[in-house]
């Protein structure tokens, strides 16, 4: 077998909100500056901090998840996303042990699984020698995770700084980086989190935490915690020799940017041409045969996506036609016949869907999910299991009595067992979130789909 040094590091939190984000994209911004190629990762389904990294790196980031991408393949998958990079940087998910039910996908379990040394953040506010406590546990917890160091976050002086790093010296845990307190870096948030990339423009802060990280982390050390990690098989090209035997439409604006780029890498993978079309601006859809509505925010853009009304109409049909058509989450909601808003206004949405969305002040849904067809979809026959990731604050309302429920679902954070989502011959839309490189049969049947659609035009 063929291996490839791959230098790789994981960025871990002790919990959510030490400042993981904001340190990657210094980061990746600081060692693109230097002339690296650097390529990012995020552990879990999250879809808005790859944005960021985005934007700092110069690169697509992929996330990495042991339940939408089954733990076997996720080697093979890091090494064919990692590329031509001269480094790896993975930004973990909440705290270093934290994940799904037993730990499944938490940032421990990839390291591990990839071989990837571990650099820990602190958030010091208000802590002195007790910071090295914390790592001392973090540490000693699995000692299967291999611990590198800590990188120290929101110091407030040098007399702080000092008092740290003696703590992490009496227990001989390396301090790579000591980052001082600075509110000018900081992003804006909302409901699901961060404020996505496709609605604001974070370069000035990024700019200002890459001259933080370049001043107080060792950057050359941290490579070398990243080199320390050993040789990986070397990838493969999935795309190489594919024929592009059909077209998808995929609705992209600041609306809808819930993707993963290797779901629509898997796309491609199997014959798709993908072509990005704006629901918000645009008005029609452009000629395909198939249309994917992926997650987002449209509740925040109910009036303009309300008003688009020849987008709306182009849908319709579309749908009445009989174009395979799939959705998920926000997507969902678009499809539907109305969105109510979180102060109870009505917005007129397309109607495929016959059902209303109704934002919720409470989150409706979180966690993993098995999902099995009960009856046959884009993705495949009935009884097809699917693995995905729920997160929302809307429910959705059937208007009718007989509704064509897609799934049946197991799971969640708290869990549960229910049905949902929409499916007809040619629409699945559901709450859903998939990655197609973990589910490759079900990319496969959509594409199938979408191309037999275009044979019948």
């Amino acid at each position: 077998m063929n291996t490839v040094p791959i230098p790789r590091v994981v960025i871990a939190g002790t919990n959510s909100g030490v400042g993981k984000t904001t340190i990657v994209a210094g980061l990746l911004a600081a060692y693109r500056a230097s002339g690296h190629g650097v390529q990012s990762f995020k552990v879990g389904p999250d879809y808005i901090d790859p944005g960021f990294h985005k934007i700092a790196s110069g690169r697509e980031s992929y996330n990495l998840d042991s339940w939408l991408v089954p733990p076997d393949t996720l080697p093979t998958f890091f090494a064919s996303m990692a590329g031509d990079a001269d480094l790896a940087i993975i930004e973990g998910v909440m705290g270093l042990y934290d994940g799904g039910r037993e730990g499944v996908s938490s940032t421990a379990q990839i390291a591990k699984q990839l071989g990837a040394p571990v650099v820990l953040v602190i958030d010091c506010k208000a802590m002195g020698e007790s910071a090295a406590a914390i790592a001392m546990g973090f540490r000693d917890y699995d000692k299967d995770v291999d611990f590198k160091g800590v990188i120290l976050n929101r110091l407030g002086s040098d007399n702080h700084e000092r008092m740290v790093r003696e703590g992490m010296e009496k227990i001989g845990v390396p301090v790579i980086g000591a980052i001082r307190r600075d509110d000018r870096m900081h992003s804006p948030e909302r409901h699901l989190g961060l404020t996505p990339v496709t609605e604001i423009d974070p370069t000035e802060s990024i700019a200002t935490i890459q001259h933080a990280v370049q001043s107080m982390v060792d950057l050359d050390a941290l490579y070398k915690v990243a080199a320390s990690a050993a040789p990986m098989a070397a990838p493969v090209d999935a795309t190489k020799g594919v024929t592009k035997r059909t077209k998808i439409g995929i609705a992209y604006d600041e609306a809808f940017s819930f993707y993963y780029p290797a779901s629509l890498a898997a796309l491609e993978a199997q014959g798709a041409e993908l072509v990005y079309f704006s629901p918000l601006k645009d008005s029609t859809i452009p000629d395909v045969n198939g249309l994917v509505f992926g997650g987002g925010f449209p509740e925040m853009f109910l009036q303009a996506l309300s008003e688009n009304l020849s987008m709306k109409q182009s849908i319709l049909d579309a749908n009445e036609r009989h174009m395979p058509i799939y959705a998920e989450c926000g997507g969902l909601m678009y499809l539907c016949k109305h969105i109510h808003d979180f102060d109870g206004n009505v917005f007129d949405t397309v109607g495929v869907v016959p059902a209303n969305c109704v934002m919720q002040q409470k989150l409706q849904k979180v966690g993993y999910v098995t999902a099995t067809a009960k009856r046959d979809t884009l993705l495949g026959n009935t009884g097809t299991t699917l693995r995905g990731h729920e997160f929302h604050f809307s429910t959705m309302e059937p208007t009718i009595e007989e509704f064509p429920w897609a799934f049946h679902l197991e799971g969640g954070r708290k869990p549960q067992s229910y049905d949902g989502g929409y499916a007809t011959n040619n629409v699945l839309a559901s709450y859903l979130h998939l990655n197609f490189a973990g589910s490759l049969e079900g990319a496969k049947h959509f594409v199938d789909m979408c191309e037999a659609f275009g044979n019948t035009k």
